[in-house]
């Protein structure tokens, strides 16, 4: 197999993804812009998978003697990155995430069902108010202790591969509710109803407004059942719990035991006709036990309990290759400029970079009887080539 380098994951770019209008129109809201923006924007992509993420690294970066392997013409320095990225219209990079996505299903990338995961997280803090989506945080005597930035995130999982779709900030008297709604708004616009085929969601989002909005999509939701459906949490604790086990499967060395019943009432406001709880039992060989109740409106003549089992679970993608890569890993926490829509610009080129990273290494790389790279093992790669020479044609 041949090295993983910069210029050739920039090839991949181009002809197998397709982005060369995206990189040379990527919404550049410049008045009179003397460095292209496909410039500037193949360089943070680079820099996300080389996790290189602020602006002074980047600056040192493309103004080392590495600048050709980077399949960059110029250097510039981290005040032009500012200016670019607070006048960066995130309309088109949204629209190229979406693409990405549609075109990895045409191409089959995908293995099975495919779902989608919404959730929130904070990511960004600061010492004080410094843009309009810098939330404060308090203390217990509600004394403001500093300042944050949240957003939601949603995500393609289940399929095989998981790959970012949006992201959508709220900042002060906004909410996680509302933002998730305003993304997967957007990402059901774009994808079509029909593309995924369930939405799963922690808890929080099992409420009747958003169950009903995702009715209205056409989309089947599998959300977390707890303690804040008291009725229908207690009743399904009461009836599972004088029953045996309808199935017990198998997933490594774990045995999961699981309940499954599609008969209960809806709650005021909810409009489905009854609602489905599965409840599962994970029992781990060190002896630790993982119990979860799930709401859902799936039926079971579409999908058996195993099935939704594993759909359940899909929801760890969003926390494991979602935000904890986002985080530990490319940067998502980092504010390199603190404007707000810079930082918004940021996240979603952030997303880009993890996606492209994601079909190169995973899919591109990795085909027929090729091993594939862990992601340290790319990255390793990929800094190593910047060091190597230029070969030169003598043809």
């Amino acid at each position: 197999m041949k090295s993983a380098t910069v210029r050739r994951l920039k090839r991949f770019v181009l002809r197998q993804l397709d982005l060369g209008e995206y990189l040379e129109h990527p919404g550049d809201g410049r008045r009179w812009p003397r460095i292209p923006a496909a410039l500037l924007v193949w360089a943070q992509l680079v820099g996300f998978v080389l996790r290189e993420t602020s602006f002074h690294a980047l600056e040192a970066l493309v103004r080392s003697r590495a600048l050709r392997q980077l399949a960059l013409s110029r250097g510039f320095g981290e005040d032009t990155l500012a200016y670019f990225t607070a006048r960066l219209d995130p309309t088109p990079t949204r629209a190229a995430l979406c693409r990405l996505a549609r075109q990895a299903k045409r191409r089959k990338s995908f293995g099975g069902w495919i779902g989608l995961a919404v959730d929130g997280t904070a990511a960004g803090r600061s010492s004080r108010e410094s843009c309009s989506l810098c939330r404060p945080q308090y203390n217990g005597e509600h004394e403001v202790t500093g300042y944050q930035h949240s957003l939601s995130l949603v995500s393609l999982v289940g399929g095989g591969l998981s790959l970012p779709l949006d992201v959508e900030p709220y900042g002060p008297g906004d909410s996680e509710m509302a933002a998730s709604q305003r993304a997967l708004g957007r990402v059901v616009e774009q994808l079509g109803r029909r593309f995924a085929d369930y939405v799963v969601a922690d808890g929080y989002y099992a409420g009747a407004p958003f169950l009903s909005q995702l009715a209205a999509w056409g989309l089947p939701a599998l959300v977390r059942l707890k303690s804040n459906l008291p009725e229908l949490f207690t009743a399904a604790q009461q009836r599972f719990a004088t029953q045996p086990s309808k199935l017990t499967i198998q997933r490594g060395a774990d045995r999961i035991e699981i309940w499954d019943a599609s008969d209960f009432d809806p709650w005021e406001g909810l409009d489905w006709e009854t609602v489905r709880v599965l409840r599962y039992r994970q029992h781990k060989p060190d002896g630790q036990l993982i119990e979860a109740y799930w709401l859902t409106n799936l039926p079971w003549q579409r999908v058996d309990s195993e099935r939704l089992y594993d759909f359940a679970k899909s929801r760890w993608e969003i926390e494991n290759q979602g935000f904890n890569d986002a985080k530990n890993r490319y940067g998502l926490t980092h504010i390199a400029h603190h404007q707000s829509q810079s930082i918004v610009a940021r996240w979603l080129l952030l997303l880009l970079a993890l996606t492209v990273e994601r079909l190169y290494r995973q899919r591109y790389l990795h085909r027929g009887r090729r091993p594939a790279y862990t992601a340290i093992e790319f990255v390793r790669w990929l800094r190593l080539s910047l060091g190597a020479a230029p070969s030169l044609d003598s043809g």
